[in-house]
C-alpha cells in the first residue's frame, strides 16, 4: 500500500518518481540564492557562509514537513477509503502507517539532497548522524499517536480538516525554522518547546550539520510522552472505530 501510494502521486507524469528528486534540488537551490545571496542571511552571529542558512532552513523543513504532510492527512485517511470500512474485514489503523511510509519516503529523499549538497560544499560527515534514527523515531511514535486521534476525530467531526490546515501554518512559525531558538528571549523559549517539532529539528540540526552529541535528556522525556500519546491515540481509535461504519 506504501508502494501504491508513492507510485500513485506521479502516476502519468513524464518524470515519474524522478520528480521526487527534482523538487528538493529546485527548493534548496532557490533558498541558497534567496536566503544566502539575495538577502545575505545568515544563522547566527559571526556566521560568514552564506550557504549556511539554507542548509539549516531545509533540514528544518525536512522534519516539519514529515510531521505536517501525515497530521493534515489523517483526518481524511477514513474518508478517502469508505470501501475498507463498509465492504472489507481490514485493519483501518494501518492507513496512518500507509501515509506516514510514503512521507518518510520523501524525507528520505530530501536528506539525500541534502547529503549530496554537503558533499559538494566540502562539508565533513560527522559519526553523529548514525543517531538520526533514534532522534526521529519518537518522532514518529507522536505522529502516529496524533493521525489515529485525528482519522478518528475526521470521521465524526468533519471541520476538523480545515483547523488542522491552519494549526499547521501557525506551528511552522513557531517552530525554529526560520531563525534560531537563540533568537528569542530565555523566558520564552520553554514554550516554545511545547511544540511538538522544535526538539526533534534542533537535534537533527546538531548532528547533522555541527556534530554534536544529542541531548539524550530531552529525547528521553519526550520519548516518554510520545509513546503515551501514541497508545492514546491508538486505545481512542480502536474504541470509535465501531462507529464509523454507522457514521459514514
Amino acid at each position: 500500500m506504501i508502494k501504491r501510494e508513492i507510485i500513485g502521486r506521479y502516476r502519468g507524469s513524464f518524470l515519474g518518481l524522478l520528480w521526487s528528486f527534482v523538487n528538493p534540488v529546485l527548493l534548496l537551490v532557490i533558498y541558497t540564492f534567496v536566503f544566502g545571496f539575495v538577502f545575505k542571511s545568515r544563522w547566527g552571529q559571526g556566521d560568514t557562509d552564506k550557504y549556511q542558512f539554507a542548509l539549516v532552513l531545509f533540514t528544518g523543513l525536512i522534519i516539519f514537513n514529515l510531521f505536517s504532510e501525515c497530521i493534515s492527512r489523517a483526518p481524511g485517511l477514513i474518508l478517502a477509503n469508505i470501501n475498507y470500512v463498509k465492504k472489507v474485514v481490514f485493519p483501518l489503523e494501518i492507513l496512518p502507517w500507509v501515509a506516514l511510509g510514503a512521507t518518510l519516503f520523501h524525507a528520505g529523499i530530501n536528506l539525500l539532497v541534502l547529503f549530496i549538497f554537503l558533499l559538494a560544499l566540502g562539508q565533513p560527515f560527522t559519526w553523529t548522524l548514525l543517531y538520526l534514527p533514534l532522534i526521529l523515531l519518537p518522532l514518529l511514535l507522536m505522529i502516529m499517536g496524533l493521525s489515529w486521534l485525528l482519522a478518528s476525530i475526521g470521521v465524526f467531526i468533519r471541520d476538523v480538516g480545515q483547523f488542522i490546515g491552519m494549526a499547521m501554518t501557525v506551528l511552522l512559525f513557531l517552530s525554529p525554522i526560520f531563525y534560531p531558538l537563540t533568537a528569542l528571549p530565555d523566558d520564552i523559549r520553554p514554550y516554545l518547546m511545547l511544540n511538538p517539532v522544535t526538539l526533534i529539528v534542533e537535534q537533527t540540526r546538531n548532528i547533522l550539520l555541527w556534530g554534536l552529541q544529542p541531548d539524550w535528556q530531552a529525547l528521553g522525556i519526550y520519548s516518554v510522552i510520545a509513546l503515551l500519546i501514541a497508545w492514546l491515540g491508538w486505545f481512542w481509535f480502536a474504541k470509535t472505530r465501531k462507529g464509523f461504519a454507522d457514521v459514514l
